[in-house]
């Protein structure tokens, strides 16, 4: 058939070839018997006659654009994405709070027709990265870093769960075994379930270890072999907040600071939000600015490895699963005051 001639490509609703539109187009017979002569309507030969060209024309609209977003919601988009060079998701859990009707398929549409779907690579061909095992909500990496205000330095304790991704932190003028005692006791309150492991570093806060060599450790066996006592052996205080609440204590291998680096990471986020941004003139005035950064990240940060929830969602996400783990409902259990 003509309408099927090898080289012509035609939308699928076309009712005419090339060769017809080109006959219409020369024949000078009336609209009406070009019609019956081609089997077509009247007034798809007005239109072929109106037209110069034989070929179809682009269907479609002429400037491509959203059916979900305005231009003023597409500009937000395309200047958030250059000005930032965030990942798709961390692009759109930014700007749903201020466009609530955003969803990532338009998003990336959006992208797409603005030619910057695809990040810059600036890092090059790096070896992908092993992930972490998974382990049920409860397990806290924890460590300390330092901070300062105008009134001297500070200690900052940190407490991150791998799974929920839960901060917990507290500043503290001194960073003792006791202080790190009392620490794991606050954030084991300030949790609505279980913890059953911590990790830390080896720092003399957390565990006793220093080297004993064996001519020592044979004179102390000696020494409480002749009073014929056994060894008193006297617990580090971060060890017995963990014996106290049935947590397992592990430590970082040495060498090994990645084996920590979630929580390193939460005290680089923490810090480039507060003291590497703002002067404090007081401990007390970080001390309240942090407990507000920290409530904003546990109750409105969404989070890419939480597949779009803050950690509170996810912890009430966990609360129906493993209902077992909880030692109350975390939806009555806020740090921060319940408000819409």
């Amino acid at each position: 058939m003509e309408g099927h001639a090898m080289g012509q490509v035609l939308h699928g609703c076309a009712t005419t070839t090339e060769g017809v539109r080109r006959a219409i187009q020369a024949r000078q017979e009336s609209v009406r018997a070009a019609a019956k002569r081609y089997s077509v309507s009247p007034t798809t030969v007005q239109k072929w006659r109106s037209r110069q060209a034989s070929t179809d024309a682009p269907m479609g609209p002429k400037e491509p654009r959203s059916t979900v977003l305005s231009a003023e919601d597409e500009a937000m988009v395309v200047a958030f994405r250059r000005h930032t060079l965030l990942p798709l998701d961390d692009c759109l859990y930014a700007l749903q709070p201020t466009i609530p009707h955003l969803t990532r398929s338009s998003l990336h549409r959006c992208l797409q027709r603005h030619g910057i779907s695809r990040l810059p690579d600036i890092d090059g061909d790096q070896p992908k990265r092993s992930r972490f095992k998974a382990y049920p909500i409860g397990y806290f990496h924890v460590d300390i870093a330092q901070v300062s205000t105008e009134h001297g330095k500070l200690h900052l304790f940190v407490a991150v769960d791998r799974t929920s991704k839960f901060a917990f932190d507290q500043l503290h003028e001194k960073a003792t075994q006791r202080v790190a005692a009392a620490f794991l006791h606050d954030l084991a309150a300030a949790v609505p379930y279980t913890i059953h492991t911590v990790l830390t570093d080896n720092g003399i806060q957390f565990t006793d270890t220093r080297p004993v060599s064996e001519d020592v450790e044979a004179q102390a066996a000696a020494y409480w072999a002749e009073r014929d006592e056994p060894r008193i052996y006297r617990w580090h205080s971060f060890d017995w907040a963990c014996h106290q609440l049935k947590i397992e204590h592990r430590l970082t291998k040495p060498r090994c600071p990645w084996t920590n680096g979630q929580v390193e990471r939460m005290n680089r986020i923490i810090k480039d939000a507060t003291v590497r941004r703002y002067h404090y003139a007081s401990h007390d005035e970080l001390r309240q600015h942090l407990q507000l950064f920290i409530d904003a990240y546990n109750y409105g940060r969404r989070l890419k490895t939480l597949r779009g929830l803050t950690p509170y969602e996810f912890i009430v996400q966990a609360w129906t699963k493993q209902p077992q783990r909880f030692r109350l409902d975390p939806s009555h259990h806020m740090l921060a005051p319940n408000t819409p």
